[in-house]
């Protein structure tokens, strides 16, 4: 475990910055409000998977052995071979707080997007007005009901939490978007929460 290179934190903030836009600060500076004990985040780089947690966290990692360190704090992501950051599933409960853009699905587009579908127009809701083309957007349901079976309902979500249903790019502007027929896609997936069940046997492998 190490900290990233400054190329290689550039290549992360400019991937986490699409989704988030200047409130990226917020994920850098140590909370303000009384109720945390303002300790500073950190990134920190394992097996070419990015990892955000408190920084006294990353100094009593320092004292485990590099193959006995599986996972520590919330995975972002994960460098490709030739450099370039793809943000994980794992990452949305630390992008969604800070999310610029957010998409609203209807209830008969939630199973087609936790199935690795992208987004039709017709599946929309609403969304964030004035959404440029090529955005990060974070992808809510309309209401705070679970999308999939009694797996992932072990994990401690609030109201919150089961709403956020993961992100993608925008295919068209929110002007666009409305020219658009029913089946024209509005937004690219890049990852949704129903990778938990069709990928958990590769999602927190280091190897």
């Amino acid at each position: 475990m190490r900290p990233l290179t400054e190329q290689e934190t550039q290549n992360l903030f400019s991937k986490l910055a699409n989704y988030t836009g200047r409130s990226l600060n917020k994920l850098i500076q140590p909370p303000s409000d009384s109720s945390s004990d303002g300790e500073r985040y950190v990134f920190r780089l394992h097996a070419s998977r990015v990892y955000y947690m408190k920084l006294s966290i990353a100094n009593l990692a320092t004292s485990i052995a590099r193959p006995n360190l599986l996972s520590l704090g919330t995975c972002l992501g994960k460098f490709t071979k030739t450099g370039k950051f793809r943000l994980h599933i794992t990452a949305l409960d630390i992008i969604a707080p800070h999310a610029r853009y957010k998409v609203w699905i209807k209830p008969n587009g939630e199973m087609p997007f936790l199935y690795g579908g992208n987004i039709v127009k017709a599946h929309i809701g609403r969304w964030s007005e004035d959404c440029p083309e090529h955005q990060g957007v974070v992808i809510f349901s309309m209401d705070d009901k679970p999308l999939v079976g009694t797996s992932l309902q072990l994990y401690s979500y609030d109201r919150a939490n089961l709403l956020r249903k993961g992100f993608g790019v925008t295919a068209r502007s929110t002007a666009e978007a409305r020219r658009l027929e029913p089946t024209g896609i509005t937004v690219f997936r890049q990852a949704d929460v129903g990778e938990y069940l069709r990928e958990e046997d590769t999602l927190f492998t280091t190897s």
